[in-house]
C-alpha cells in the first residue's frame, strides 16, 4: 500500500491542526518506526499538507495540544529569537541546532550566513522573487546524528493585493517528518509568528503595508506514533464532547501564561 497524501484546509491554526491530526488518525497507513519498543502498535502514517488561510486570526491556541502555554511561549521565542542557541553544542553532547541557529545563522565552509535577512532583502528588492527560501538540513553534520531537524525548508513568495494597493506574505514550510500530535502545533505556532516578523520586516524595507497571507505545511512522513495510542484517547474525547469554542483559546487568554514563560527564559538567561 503507499503512503497516503491527505490535504486539510481551515482558517484559523487550531481548526487546521486539529482536521490534520483526525485525518492522520483516520486515513494514515499502520507502518513501523524505527523508535519502536517491544509491543508498541505500528505508528499511524501518511504524507499530509496542511493549508491555514488566516494564520494570525483568532483563536490562535488549541486546548489539546500536550504542552503548557509557558511552554508554547518558551518554544515561540525559541523559534523567532533564539532563545535557546545557546545550547547548541555537538561537541559537548548538547544539542545539535535549533531552527533559529539554522535559519539565521547557518554555518558552512566557515561562513555565517543570515538566511531570514537574506529573505527580507530578497523580498524588499523584487516582491515577486521565487528565490526567498531558507534551508535547515547540513548534509555534513545530520545524517549521522539521531535528532536531525524535522523541518527541511521555508519558503516565501510575496502577492498583491490590487484592491488594497497592499502586499500578502505567504510561507510554505517543508518537513521530512512529524509528530502530529505532539510536534505540528507548537511548529506551526512558532513558525506562523516567525512569517507575521518576516511581514513585517519587508513592510519596514519598502514601506508599504505587507500582511500575512495563506500557511501552507507540507510534512513527507506525518504521524501519531503507536507508544501512545492509548493517551491520543483523551484527544479523540475531547474534540466529540466539546465545541470549537471549548476547544480553543484565544492569544490574550494566553499571555498571561506566555508572560509566566518570559520569567522562565529570564531566569534562565541570569542563573548562564
Amino acid at each position: 500500500m503507499n503512503l497516503p497524501v491527505i490535504m486539510v484546509k481551515g482558517k484559523t491554526v487550531p481548526e487546521v491542526w486539529e482536521k490534520a491530526v483526525i485525518k492522520t488518525w483516520d486515513e494514515g497507513i499502520s507502518i513501523k518506526t524505527e523508535y519502536d519498543r517491544v509491543g508498541d502498535p505500528p505508528s499511524k502514517d501518511c504524507t499530509m499538507i496542511m493549508v491555514c488561510d488566516e494564520p494570525m486570526a483568532e483563536p490562535r491556541i488549541h486546548r489539546a495540544f500536550p504542552a503548557g502555554l509557558d511552554e508554547l511561549e518558551i518554544y515561540r521565542q525559541e523559534v523567532v529569537n533564539g532563545a535557546h542557541d545557546h545550547w547548541v553544542d555537538p561537541s559537548s553532547g548538547k544539542w545539535t541546532y535549533t531552527y533559529h541557529q539554522r535559519l539565521f545563522r547557518y554555518e558552512m565552509e566557515g561562513q555565517v550566513i543570515d538566511q531570514i535577512n537574506y529573505i527580507i532583502k530578497k523580498l524588499a528588492d523584487r516582491y515577486y522573487t521565487r528565490r526567498a527560501q531558507a534551508i535547515t538540513w547540513n548534509p555534513k553534520l545530520d545524517p549521522g546524528t539521531d535528532h536531525s531537524p524535522c523541518m527541511q525548508r521555508l519558503w516565501c513568495r510575496m502577492t498583491m493585493d490590487e484592491m488594497r494597493k497592499e502586499y500578502l506574505l505567504n510561507m510554505n514550510t517543508h518537513w521530512r517528518s512529524r509528530d502530529i500530535y505532539k510536534a505540528a502545533f507548537m511548529n506551526i505556532f512558532a513558525l506562523t509568528d516567525l512569517q507575521r516578523w518576516i511581514a513585517e520586516a519587508v513592510s519596514n524595507e519598502i514601506g508599504v503595508l505587507v500582511r500575512v497571507g495563506r500557511y501552507c505545511d507540507i510534512t513527507d512522513s506525518c504521524h501519531i506514533y503507536g507508544s501512545y495510542f492509548k493517551e491520543f484517547e483523551n484527544f479523540l474525547s475531547t474534540v466529540k464532547n466539546r465545541t470549537f469554542k471549548e476547544r480553543t483559546w484565544t492569544t490574550e487568554f494566553a499571555q498571561p501564561f506566555f508572560e509566566e514563560g518570559k520569567m522562565k527564559l529570564e531566569r534562565e538567561r541570569i542563573k548562564r
